[in-house]
């Protein structure tokens, strides 16, 4: 990935951008489409899948057989580097000694940011996720509607490349016609699940993902989504062109050499780069944004991460996508005599109503996929089907005892085999060892099958960051300090995932590995995963009508300075149990729109 040093910056541009993942790479990438100048700057290192995605090496050849460790959470082949959970020299720190109050936060710190590691699952949000509080009067409803914004569902999946078909469910939005690649064929454990899951209320369908089936139509593509733009149109055929399908090879976590699944380093920041409009510098930890005598946004200081010294650069504009709680925090520490709460927070609600995805999980064997005949079934390097929630009716009716819905992801299959593979088949071989371990190995092998539910969080007031006090990272910035709370909305709908899970299960002929959650007595609480583990952060500074009641408006602009825009997923209003990206992204392209067109009328 072509890069400047911070000395080599320019000094003026139109518009900083803070990140280069699905915000970052996007808000890039549309303004340079359209001539603007941007600078982009990366607090992680340069990274570059086409070099760096091990494409064909399995776990016997990476260090402890590929085994997660503190500094690849996701294992040894995942693309996540200088990130995870735990940071070193950059802490974090938690207001409550409890676990279950506690919020695990997620970064990635490379070029390209999550979009490297991220399971590529690009679900819309429907017309329901965006008027919550119209419907059950919790949370709150976002300023804009699902009319809104899905043009650019539309313009983002063509650009990116989403495989998927349209199924007219309530609430699980269509693509236009010819938006949407082929999905690959279920798998045989996703026939089976598709097949009994009716009897239990869910409806296994193909799955919207980001990965390419076959190559974009680099012909058409380019002119329905930059009409009136000889320039652009050229730039993206050609990056279009460059990139392959999916040959099925690699887990889609890893990276993808061939450009075949979408990542910012492969999709939205080599055309940005062939504009001439774009420079990026890495190792460039933002501390805050700079204000000019009028009050707007003129700058931003960093530290070069590589010499430990503060710059400052200087832009019409300035666009946080650095990730939720980042950009959050970059707010907070932005402090003036104008904001001495931090910028853009006359509200007060910078920080506030920081959200992540309800999830539960629960694992079962299943004697019908015991012994079945080898055959190639590696498909996508992820789902190829999913169940979406359709129990709005009995929802609504306050049937169920929670007020959101969740979908189910499901996994399994003869996927590459663990270090834990013989450990965990003892339950079901009785310590056999030798020749008939072999056999039980052969007939339990692909039989197992994993269910995850991710659901909606409805936004409270005890899920928040702030500054900490004392504590400083490696470059002397102020970090976070997060405090967080699920309700019962969402351990009640953690219990109903794994009752559901196990119905499913047994339907299938299977049984419940471990504990089963219909006769154990289950709590909601026991089962949902800690904050910030399913890495769907959202929230700390909501979009809203009212100025008072919220950070930005509809356009993802701060009420407060009028040239400072955010477009990652800090403006939800709500976490839907959609996967966040797509929205981000689409958001990120409408968003980037205004800007430019406040720009050219000379607002700022």
């Amino acid at each position: 990935m072509p890069l400047i040093s911070a000395i080599d910056a320019q000094a003026m541009y139109d518009v900083i951008v803070v990140g280069s993942g699905a915000a970052g790479g996007q808000t890039a990438y549309t303004l340079t489409m359209e001539g603007a100048k941007v600078l982009m700057l990366e607090a992680g290192r340069d990274y570059d899948p086409v070099k760096e995605t091990p494409m064909f090496q399995d776990n016997s050849v990476a260090p402890l057989r590929g085994i997660a460790t503190p500094e690849k959470p996701f294992g040894f082949h995942d693309a996540t580097v200088g990130g995870g959970w735990t940071v070193p020299d950059e802490p974090y720190t938690q207001a409550s000694e409890d676990p279950q109050r506690q919020f695990d936060w997620w970064r990635a710190r490379m070029m390209g940011g999550r979009t490297n590691h991220w399971g590529r699952h690009t679900l819309r949000n429907g017309p329901y996720d965006f008027k919550p509080r119209s419907r059950d009067g919790l949370g709150f409803d976002w300023p804009l509607s699902y009319e809104d914004v899905a043009p650019y569902y539309d313009k983002a999946e063509m650009l990116i490349g989403v495989y998927g078909e349209n199924e007219g469910l309530e609430n699980t939005p269509d693509s236009s016609p010819g938006v949407l690649q082929p999905p690959p064929a279920p798998r045989a454990n996703e026939l089976l699940a598709r097949k009994y899951g009716q009897s239990v209320g869910v409806t296994v369908i193909p799955i919207h993902r980001a990965v390419l089936t076959q190559r974009q139509d680099h012909e058409r593509l380019p002119a329905k989504l930059h009409p009136n733009n000889p320039k652009a149109q050229r730039i993206l055929a050609k990056s279009m062109s460059e990139r392959a399908a999916c040959f099925w090879a690699t887990p889609c976590g890893r990276g993808c050499s061939i450009r075949a699944n979408y990542q910012s380093t492969t999709v939205h920041l080599p055309p940005a780069l062939a504009t001439g409009n774009l420079d990026i510098v890495a190792n460039a930890m933002v501390r805050e944004v700079t204000l000019n005598a009028k009050g707007l946004a003129d700058g931003v200081i960093y530290i070069d991460k590589t010499t430990g010294e503060e710059r400052r650069v200087k832009a019409r504009a300035v666009v946080l996508a650095a990730g939720s709680c980042e950009s959050v925090r970059v707010l907070l520490n932005s402090k003036s005599a104008q904001f001495p709460q931090g910028l853009a927070n006359t509200s007060g609600l910078v920080g506030k109503y920081i959200m992540d995805s309800v999830g539960a999980g629960l694992g079962g064997q299943i004697p019908l996929l015991e012994n079945l005949p080898p055959h190639n079934e590696d498909g996508a390097g992820g789902a190829h089907v999913y169940a979406p929630w359709t129990r709005y009716k009995e929802q609504l009716a306050g049937k169920l005892g929670f007020p959101r819905g969740y979908h189910i992801e499901l996994g399994g299959g003869r996927t590459m085999p663990g270090m834990g593979t013989g450990g965990g088949l003892q339950r079901f071989t009785r310590g056999s060892f030798g020749k008939q371990f072999k056999e039980d190995a052969r007939r339990y092998y692909g039989s197992f099958m994993h269910f995850a539910g991710r659901g909606e969080m409805i936004p409270n007031e005890d899920s928040f960051c702030v500054l900490d006090p004392e504590v400083k990272d490696k470059w002397g910035i102020p970090v976070l300090r997060f405090s967080w709370k699920w309700s019962e909305h969402e351990t009640r709908q953690a219990e109903h995932m794994v009752k559901t899970f196990a119905d499913l299960i047994s339907a299938m002929g299977g049984k419940v590995v471990g504990s089963d959650p219909r006769l154990s007595g289950v709590s909601g609480s026991k089962v949902i995963e800690k904050g910030g583990r399913i890495i769907h952060e959202a929230g700390g500074a909501i979009m809203g009508p009212d100025p008072a009641k919220s950070v930005t408006d509809h356009w993802c602009r701060t009420w407060d300075v009028k040239n400072l825009y955010l477009t990652d997923g800090a403006t939800f209003a709500s976490s839907p149990d959609k996967n966040p990206t797509i929205t981000i992204i689409a958001l990120a392209w409408r968003a980037s729109e205004h800007l430019l067109a406040e720009m050219n009328k000379g607002s700022f």
